[in-house]
């Protein structure tokens, strides 16, 4: 299932979750207030706050973990907008006769690569693009070989064009991985059994009081699923509402200054 079902769909069912799961631990406390010491109160405060302070943590860690890969992600993006404008600038090494295919190429190769990232999260037609990327990688590189041994090229146009190429090409599965690289989803599985837990254990000490206050439980609730929606958000950038499309202005600048 894609990403932008399942991250509205995850924050729903927690926020419903932690709901019910309030109410229960309430209903369940409620007959435990009038018979428990202070002393086993004192001792389940602690466990309480243990619990909490795992949820804390592992939010902590996962919100770190995800802007951290965010930025790589965005950082890519220049990475292969570089690249690509260097490789296509030393296509001036090569023999005049050469040029105007191979840089027709070039054009036709940005658009491909802009085009994946335009169509995602649609992973099928991303995948389709990327094999056409693929295919124009393989022609420009055939292409460029040739011409850096006749004579009319630049001495150093072996030299220079291929390696300029070969790091063009190795950026994409550089991006391609990067795009994959997230924590098993059992870790947002553990945040999603931590909230339901906290929640429980919440409702058990509001069990105290002679009166249910809404503003509490609806803060709290929605503190903990906005807080998880905004790392599923971070964690895949281009399938929700934060997306990496305003950086993708690199290559959009740059398939400007091919003319």
């Amino acid at each position: 299932m894609s990403p932008q079902m399942v991250i509205p769909a995850f924050a729903g069912s927690l926020f419903i979750g932690m709901l019910l799961c309030i109410e229960i631990g309430r209903r369940i406390g409620r007959p435990q207030m009038g018979v428990e010491a202070g002393e086993e109160r004192a001792g389940l405060g602690l466990i309480e706050a243990a619990i909490f302070t795992l949820l804390g943590l592992l939010l902590a860690f996962t919100l770190t973990g995800a802007a951290s890969r965010f930025d790589a992600r965005r950082m890519l993006i220049v990475d292969e907008a570089n690249a690509i404008g260097t490789a296509y600038l030393r296509v001036d090494l090569l023999s005049a006769g050469s040029q105007p295919a191979i840089r027709e190429l070039f054009r036709e190769y940005l658009d491909s690569r802009m085009e994946v990232y335009r169509k995602l999260p649609d992973i099928q037609a991303a995948e389709s693009e990327i094999s056409k990327s693929e295919s124009l990688q393989g022609e420009i590189w055939s292409r460029a070989v040739a011409p850096t041994q006749l004579k009319d090229s630049h001495i150093d146009a072996a030299r220079l064009v291929l390696p300029a190429l070969n790091e063009m090409i190795d950026v994409t599965s550089i991006r391609r991985m990067a795009a994959r690289a997230h924590p098993p989803w059992v870790v947002f599985w553990l945040l999603f059994g931590l909230g339901l837990l906290c929640a429980l254990l919440a409702g058990y000490a509001m069990a105290a009081g002679q009166r249910r206050s809404w503003l509490h439980t609806i803060v709290f609730v929605l503190s903990i699923v906005i807080a998880v929606y905004v790392i599923l958000e971070i964690e895949y950038p281009r399938a929700g509402l934060i997306r990496l499309s305003g950086f993708d202005s690199v290559l959009v600048d740059l398939r400007a200054s091919m003319k």
